[in-house]
């Protein structure tokens, strides 16, 4: 059963088929209006990544909020937005194939201010070859490596040779230069992460330094995360900040530390994920149905029971979970529904179709997630 929010008649928690995922709107909110607030004191851009939500609705609350574009990881995730009518868009991941470059010039038709990440001279050339055989402008970034490894071109010389080839186009036109370096989102510590990003943002910088001696300059310096959003936003020439899952939040991030080494709660946990008890049969035991199928399995750790404690969760399969009762604080029962929070937001939320807007004990809304499994 799915629940339509075109019905006359209020939906509440409690009537949601589970497992589901619940979107806390005050507290949702909060975070919204607490980076927003946050950054508009530090005078600084604002370009969240929409591949934590993959939500037009969410989007358009964080443009509504003074985010002046979004970020999304995939050209069909772009698709999507851009259907919605949301424009200044940057594709943070590398496009290099013939046919995906080809849409792209099909959606930069659409929404001229389109961006994309480029790294490899064999890209750019080949972007070149497309836009001027369609007789279209096309707007690029370069993506540098910030230490991961991940993708980006080197720092330094090969930033520099990139840019000429682009500036040498009459078909491209170089915006700025992205540095995501994402192996410092989840450092542990916050003197430890701050060191981190300011090593991986020296580099973008000084490779922006010697790019514009060459005469080419450069409007963009676009990366970051939630773990680093109030580092980030304190180095002089970085201008926009790409942070996520600040909207949600999950254990992960519970993890790294703060200011004074406390967990990261400088946001509050949003999202979670409903379940019910189905199966009560030992003592020590309960079974809920959400299992691999209903959260993100990369993390090292387990969904962990919302205001609940002295219960462990562990993996029983597709559909199931198992509960170990230690000392729970309060009595389970079968048929209880249960709310657990995510070890990762980001893939837990590309398991659903849909998200439901809570407040309190109702659902004020149903939020399609419009570009779940839009991995192209």
């Amino acid at each position: 059963m799915v629940i339509s929010k075109e019905s006359h008649s209020p939906i509440y928690k409690d009537e949601i088929p589970t497992p589901a995922l619940l979107l806390d709107l005050d507290v949702f909110e909060r975070n919204l209006d607490k980076m927003a607030d946050f950054l508009n004191q530090k005078r600084g851009d604002f370009r969240p990544h929409a591949k934590t939500h993959k939500c037009p609705t969410i989007a358009k609350k964080q443009l509504e909020r003074g985010a002046k574009g979004i970020c999304v990881a995939k050209l069909s995730e772009a698709e999507v937005m851009i259907a919605a009518g949301i424009e200044e868009i940057l594709i943070t991941s590398e496009i290099v194939s013939k046919p995906k470059i080809g849409q792209f010039i099909a959606l930069t038709q659409k929404c001229p201010s389109l961006l994309v990440a480029v790294d490899h001279p064999q890209a750019v050339r080949d972007f070149m070859e497309a836009a001027e055989s369609t007789n279209v402008k096309l707007n690029v970034v370069i993506d540098i490596d910030g230490g991961n490894h991940r993708a980006g071109c080197l720092p330094g010389r090969p930033v520099v040779d990139l840019a000429d080839l682009i500036a040498r186009s009459n078909w491209l036109k170089l915006r700025g230069i992205q540095c995501y370096a994402g192996h410092v989102a989840h450092t542990v510590g916050f003197e430890a992460r701050k060191k981190s990003s300011q090593e991986a943002l020296e580099r973008a910088l000084e490779s922006k330094a010697l790019i514009e001696k060459y005469g080419c300059p450069i409007e963009i310096v676009t990366g970051g995360s939630t773990g680093s959003y109030n580092i980030d936003s304190e180095i002089q020439g970085f201008t926009e900040l790409q942070a996520g899952s600040y909207i949600f939040m999950d254990l992960d991030y519970r993890r790294i530390g703060s200011d004074h080494d406390k967990l990261f709660l400088d946001f509050e946990f949003a999202l979670t994920v409903v379940t019910t008890v189905i199966s009560r049969s030992h003592s020590n035991l309960a079974t809920v149905d959400g299992g691999y199928k209903a959260f993100a399995t990369d993390k090292p750790f387990t969904p962990e029971l919302k205001n609940i404690t002295g219960v462990n969760f562990r993996w029983a399969g597709d559909e199931h979970g198992i509960l170990e009762l230690k000392e729970p604080s309060q009595e389970i029962k079968l048929g209880d529904r249960l709310e657990f929070l995510t070890p990762h937001c980001d893939p837990t939320v590309n398991l659903y179709d849909r998200l439901y807007a809570v407040r309190a004990d109702r659902v004020e809304d149903i939020w399609p997630i419009a570009a779940r499994g839009k991995s192209q």
